[in-house]
């Protein structure tokens, strides 16, 4: 059974691309759930709030104090949708001493969240879900290596059709992650390293078997599987590019391409891959990972709501059920031969 919430999940840039199919997500798994569509295009948020149901629209000012909202408003958790430079939503989170939920911080720009955590420790459940389309990676690779005794090397490849790059939201977290440092996090021999040039290349084959370079990102999605698997080796390679579907003539998909390498239960080595589609792109995982990750926060799924901490995904949602609730939302997952090569 479901915890009731009186007070509504503040969405902030729920009108968006990615926001707004999160918020009919959240109303598809939970039709009673007040939701608070905020924005600065209020006859969109309107529109979207009228078409949910049991939603309303809220004017959200970041930067300003308190959000810009009134001192009698109340919210059960917040989610921003974008890259708030201003850090005023976790903060505002923190003083009404409810969840929040991020998707927009590369890896080498968490400092400020952190520091906000360490001075608050006891406010709000911080969930950092900026790993790659909130978890979509991590969750299934995650999944994948419960079959492993010992996680030696984690290798994902991400496709991202140059026709789904999203909302504004989207295209300036692109600019800014990728422009911002000129070399990537990745981990080798049990060192972490910063890649650059050609190191930080690499070669993997799609699913219709065309070759691809991606170039490695450090996205959180390496902090998560280190932290589960220990593994030596960890990398994540990004390529904007072509979907194998829509080098078939179909409309563009997204691909996520997981490798993980050791040792099975049994002590024999093993190395298994995988390969990942959702046949309309990137938004419908994202906002599914952002539903799950609320769901979890506030208890919607009959458990304790979280308590006062920073988190990554993958320390409060559960892979096998995250790999299941892909599969209902549409994602196919394909067993696939291992690469060779390193």
């Amino acid at each position: 059974m479901s915890r009731r919430i009186e007070d509504p999940v503040l969405l902030i840039g729920g009108s968006g691309v990615v926001g707004e199919k999160a918020a009919r997500t959240l109303r598809r798994l939970y039709p009673e759930l007040p939701l608070a569509i905020g924005g600065r295009d209020m006859a969109k948020a309107a529109a979207l709030a009228q078409a949910l149901g049991k939603a309303e629209a809220t004017r959200v000012e970041l930067g300003k104090a308190g959000l810009g909202l009134a001192e009698s408003q109340s919210f059960s958790a917040v989610v921003t949708f974008l890259k708030d430079d201003t850090l005023s939503s976790l903060r505002y989170a923190q003083q009404q001493g409810v969840p929040h939920l991020g998707i927009s911080t590369a890896a080498f720009e968490i400092a400020p969240e952190v520091a906000l955590h360490i001075n608050a420790p006891e406010r709000s459940a911080i969930l950092m879900m900026s790993n790659w389309l909130a978890g979509s990676a991590t969750l299934p690779l995650l999944h994948l290596a419960r079959d492993f005794a010992t996680v030696r090397s984690i290798r994902i490849a991400a496709v991202l059709d140059e026709q789904d790059m999203g909302g504004p939201a989207a295209h300036a977290d692109y600019v800014r992650q990728t422009g911002a440092v000129t070399s990537a996090l990745m981990r080798e021999s049990g060192k972490w390293l910063w890649g650059q040039g050609e190191s930080a290349k690499r070669t993997f084959t799609m699913l219709d078997g065309t070759p691809e370079t991606g170039t490695a990102f450090g996205n959180l999605d390496l902090l998560s599987m280190m932290g589960a698997t220990d593994a030596e080796s960890i990398r994540f390679d990004f390529a904007l590019g072509e979907t194998s579907s829509r080098r078939r003539g179909e409309p563009f998909s997204t691909e996520i391409l997981l490798e993980v390498s050791g040792l099975g239960r049994d002590g024999s080595p093993r190395h298994v891959r995988q390969g990942i589609v959702h046949p309309a792109g990137q938004a419908p995982l994202t906002a599914l990972g952002v539903a799950l990750g609320v769901e979890r926060l506030l208890g919607l799924d009959g458990a304790t709501p979280v308590a006062p901490g920073l988190y990554l995904p993958d320390s409060l949602l559960d892979p096998a059920y995250f790999v299941q609730r892909m599969q209902e939302f549409g994602a196919r997952f394909h067993d696939l031969e291992p690469e060779v090569g390193p």
